[in-house]
C-alpha cells in the first residue's frame, strides 16, 4: 500500500473533489499510475473510496480529469501562438516562432492549472514512462491532435524534411523539456554554476534554438558529405 504523502493529507480542503485531484496527482507523479489504488488516494485526501468513485467514476477518470485541467489551458495557449507563428512569412523566422510557441507554454504557465508546475510536470514524464495502455490512450487523447498541428507547421517551414524526420525531433524536442523542467539542477551542477539550470528564459532560449537547430539538419535518409581521410601515418 502506498502511504499518503504528509503535504498533501495535512492540507485538508473544503472541497473534496479538488482534495481527491490533490491526492492523486502528488501520488501518481511520485509511484506512478499503477501502483496507487483508489483506497490510497482517499486516504490521501481523508475521503472514503466511495467519494473517489463518486466524483471520477473510476481512478481512469481520474487520471483524465488531471490531465484536462491542466493541459487545456496550456493546449489553448498554444494553439494561439501557433496560429500567430504560422503567419510570419519568413521561414526561418515561422520556424523559430512555431518551436517557442510549443515550449513557451511549459514554462511560462507558473500554475499548477495551467500546464505548469514541477508536480505535472514530473507526473507528465511518470506516466510516460510507465507504458501502461491506459495512460496511453489519455495522453493520446490529451496530445495528439495539438501535436499533430505543430508537426504539420513545421513540416510546411521545412518541406524538404521528411515528416517522419520531423516526429522523430519532435518527440527529442519533448524529452528535453521533460528533463529542463523536472531537474534544472542538473545544469546548474554540470555548469559547476556558471548557469542557472531554473533560469526560465535562459532555459526556453537554449531549447527552442537547439529545437531549431535539429530540425534543420539533413534528412536521416540523405548521404553525409563525404571526408576525406587523413592519410594513415607510418
Amino acid at each position: 500500500m502506498v502511504r499518503k504523502p504528509a503535504n498533501v493529507a495535512s492540507a485538508r480542503k473544503p472541497n473534496m473533489r479538488e482534495a481527491i485531484l490533490a491526492a492523486a496527482e502528488e501520488l501518481f507523479s511520485t509511484h506512478g499510475f499503477t501502483a496507487v489504488s483508489v483506497r490510497d488516494i482517499a486516504q490521501a485526501a481523508g475521503a472514503n473510496p466511495g467519494s473517489v468513485t463518486y466524483h471520477f467514476a473510476t481512478k481512469d477518470g481520474l487520471l483524465l480529469e488531471i490531465y484536462r485541467r491542466h493541459c487545456g489551458p496550456m493546449n489553448l495557449r498554444r494553439s494561439e501562438l501557433l496560429a500567430a507563428a504560422k503567419r510570419v512569412r519568413d521561414l526561418q523566422d515561422r520556424l523559430e516562432a512555431i518551436v517557442r510557441a510549443y515550449v513557451l507554454p511549459a514554462f511560462t504557465s507558473g500554475s499548477d492549472l495551467a500546464g505548469g508546475g514541477t508536480r505535472f510536470t514530473r507526473l507528465r514524464a511518470v506516466m510516460s514512462a510507465e507504458g501502461n495502455e491506459v495512460v496511453r490512450r489519455i495522453i493520446a487523447q490529451t496530445f495528439d491532435d495539438t501535436s499533430n498541428a505543430f508537426i504539420d507547421a513545421i513540416c510546411e517551414s521545412l518541406p524538404h524534411i521528411p515528416r517522419t524526420d520531423i516526429v522523430w525531433r519532435g518527440h527529442f524536442l519533448l524529452g528535453a523539456l521533460y528533463y529542463s523542467l523536472v531537474t534544472p539542477e542538473r545544469v546548474s551542477r554540470l555548469s559547476r554554476g556558471s548557469a542557472d539550470g531554473t533560469d526560465a528564459g535562459h532555459a526556453i532560449e537554449q531549447l527552442v534554438r537547439a529545437t531549431v537547430a535539429s530540425m534543420q539538419a539533413a534528412p536521416l535518409d540523405q548521404a553525409p558529405p563525404s571526408r576525406r581521410k587523413s592519410p594513415a601515418r607510418t
